[in-house]
């Protein structure tokens, strides 16, 4: 079992890696670009919304309501009556899709006003956020219908088509920046056609694997179909619940827009590279376990069901724990690396570095609540994480209130990091009380090998960091440096696992079946 996970878990990070560096090309693009100014935090605003729905629903929001009840579909039913399913689902969430596009892009002003009030101070600007995300709004439909195509696509064992398609959000980006901004009177709005672009051609992507499997949909509106019904019941709460992190993103857009000008662009580029291991890991965990899951529910194996969460679990403590490191450890270096071009100064590297700690400092959290919650969607229960969310809201907007004081943009990450782990606190000691989820042997000589591992992967970044090489040196020695001592990092950190004798074959010693006991 976990070998396949595995597999599916590396094809599903590698095409995720693929997408992530051409986002950070993006926007190293941008930075040099456009630099840091009221059209650029204009255009993060605007393109908050639309990227807000994409992690909402492209990054499992939406598979978390359709995939438990296909997989039903796929124990029970037959192949006729599962097709029939998927078509009504088609036909009833376009509709509903479109109608909440036109909604959009009628109130775009007042989503404006909602998510940015600072902005409102600057009457050019609002109007400029206002515009852009009307051009951008129509995102919703392509990205959610292309998110429906994916389920069905990963619900099968397929997950590198899925995986692949965000690649294309970035491409087009990077084509309408280069050669339509040029022709504009204003140049940052050709950022807002390259999203629009990118969702028809995001769509497009699946079609030909839906052929092959036989699966193309049939639009057909039905509500009143019982697993359209059971879906559409799912889909509000389940949006919730895995979203909760984008949700206090939006919150931290919405302070920061009252701060300092470029504060928005500080926190968008810090959470961009937090976003790098999150999307990576958290995404194709949270693809790959929960159709596995789900399957496991249908099919009343709760042994395999706690295994999957397990070996989901002990995954993101190996690979999260280094990766927390490295962005606290090199948040400057990194920003430098990539953005330090022109318009994108050392001031802003620095400052932009502050946010990026005090979210790195949340990424076990983030990484946590990708693999909890679908132990819950999974089994169709969706108001417990609904509920701890709206809690975890609470405890972050009254964090983002006190320290926005004394660590203005800051503060507003922390805040969402500190709110992360506690939603992630709440899931698991549900799972754990309910006996859903019964650890494996094991997980304390686990555990004590990554923290010293850590520890010593901290020591090396360290003595490095702190002498500070990185700042005298051009763009090319930053780049080459940089990705040395990520190498050295990592070395040191995967030394000191075998060293202190964690061995992985298939990475089935996580499940606990073949972990030797001290």
């Amino acid at each position: 079992m976990s070998g396949r996970l595995f597999k599916s878990t590396v094809v599903v990070g590698s095409m995720t890696l693929i997408s992530r560096l051409l986002g950070f090309i993006r926007d190293m693009l941008i930075a040099r670009l456009f630099g840091v100014d009221l059209a650029t935090d204009a255009f993060f605003v605007a393109f908050k919304i639309p990227n807000f729905l994409r992690r909402l629903f492209a990054e499992g929001a939406f598979a978390h309501a359709f995939v438990p009840v296909l997989a039903d579909y796929k124990e029970q039913g037959t192949k006729v009556a599962l097709k029939l399913f998927i078509d009504k689902t088609a036909g009833t969430l376009a509709v509903c899709l479109l109608l909440l596009t036109i909604i959009g892009i009628a109130l775009a002003p007042l989503l404006i006003l909602l998510l940015a009030p600072g902005f409102s101070w600057q009457g050019t600007q609002h109007d400029l956020s206002v515009w852009m995300l009307q051009i951008t709004f129509p995102y919703l439909l392509f990205i959610s219908l292309t998110a429906f195509a994916g389920s069905i696509l990963n619900a099968h064992g397929k997950f590198a088509v899925p995986a692949l398609t965000p690649v294309f959000l970035n491409i087009c980006m990077i084509i309408t920046a280069i050669w339509l901004a040029p022709l504009m009177d204003t140049p940052v709005i050709a950022l807002a056609w390259g999203v629009f672009i990118a969702g028809i051609v995001q769509l497009l992507f699946q079609i030909p694997p839906l052929i092959r499997l036989g699966l193309l949909p049939r639009p057909r509106i039905d509500f009143q179909d019982t697993g359209v019904k059971r879906v559409l019941g799912l889909m509000l709460p389940a949006m919730f619940s895995v979203s909760v992190t984008q949700i206090n993103l939006l919150l931290d857009t919405l302070i920061a827009s009252f701060l300092t000008v470029g504060s928005v662009s500080w926190l968008y580029y810090s959470d961009r590279l937090v976003e790098f291991p999150l999307g990576i890991l958290g995404l194709a965990l949270g693809t790959v376990i929960l159709p596995s899951l789900a399957n496991n529910h249908a099919a009343e194996d709760a042994t395999a069901f706690s295994n999957s969460l397990d070996w989901g679990l002990r995954l993101v403590l190996l690979v999260g724990m280094p990766a927390t490191i490295g962005l606290f450890m090199l948040a400057e270096p990194m920003l430098s690396t990539l953005f330090q071009y022109k318009e994108f100064s050392i001031n802003d590297v620095h400052l932009a570095g502050l946010s990026l700690r005090a979210y790195a400092v949340g990424l076990l959290g983030y990484l946590l609540i990708k693999v909890l919650v679908p132990a819950f969607t999974s089994r169709q229960e969706v108001k417990t994480p609904v509920r701890y969310g709206m809690y975890a809201m609470g405890v972050s907007l009254a964090l983002n209130v006190a320290l926005v004081f004394p660590l203005a943009h800051a503060g507003l990450a922390l805040a969402t990091s500190l709110g992360a782990f506690f939603n992630a606190a709440l899931l698991l000691k549900k799972l754990l009380k309910d006996k859903v989820y019964q650890p494996a042997t094991g997980w304390l000589l686990f555990f004590a090998r990554v923290l010293l591992a850590s520890a010593a992967m901290t020591a090396v970044l360290y003595y490095w960091v702190n002498a500070e090489w990185w700042n005298a040196w051009s763009a090319t020695e930053r780049v080459i440096n940089l990705l040395k001592w990520i190498a050295v990092a990592m070395s040191v950190y995967s030394a000191s696992l075998l060293i202190t004798g964690l061995k992985i074959k298939h990475l089935t010693v996580l499940t606990g079946t073949t972990e030797k006991k001290p």
